[in-house]
Order: structure tokens, then sequence, then C-alpha cells
């Protein structure tokens, strides 16, 4: 069986499970607003949930890269320490080759 046969049928069985559902609900034989309504507030309990722990992940990334800019800027702050004491040193020493003797 190829492919094309194959979705084929899956596409024939969805119309046919379709239609048999059109049939009952229109009927009046399958309630499906209680059903509805239990889906879709547990649907919302889910995404409660779900944007609680997204939240919590967005702060915890926030504080990490708070902690990563300051330890940035640290580093920064160092390197220039460092940069103008041996800039320092440098213009403290005597010449050498300019002492007269």
């Amino acid at each position: 069986m190829n492919n094309t046969t194959k979705y084929g049928l899956f596409f024939l069985g969805g119309v046919v499970v379709g239609a048999l559902g059109a049939v009952a609900i229109t009927r009046g034989k399958l309630n499906v607003k209680p059903l509805a309504a239990d889906l879709l507030s547990t649907g919302l309990d889910l995404r409660d949930k779900v944007m609680a722990g997204v939240e919590g992940v967005k702060e915890d990334l926030a504080d990490v890269m708070a902690e990563a800019e300051v330890k940035s800027q640290e580093r920064k702050l160092a390197k220039e320490a460092l940069e103008s004491a041996k800039s320092y040193e440098t213009l403290s020493e005597p010449d050498s080759s300019k002492v007269v003797a």
C-alpha cells in the first residue's frame, strides 16, 4: 500500500468519524457541553501552571544575567586598574639613558 492510499484512507476515516460525531451531537444523544467545559477548565489550569513555571524560569535567567553583568563590570574595572598601574610604573621609572653622571 503506497502513501497516497494510506493517507486517503486516514482522511476518509476522519470524515466518517466527524460525520458520526456531528450526527450524535445534533440529535442530542451526546451532551457535549459539560464535557467541553471540564476539558477547557482543565486546559486553563494547565496553562496557569505552565505560565507560573515560565515566569519562574524568566526570573532565574534575569538573576543570572544580572550576576554576569556585575562580574563582567568587575573584570573590566580590574583590567583598567592593572593597565593604569602598569602605565604609572612606566612613567615613574627613571630613564637610564638620560642620567648624567
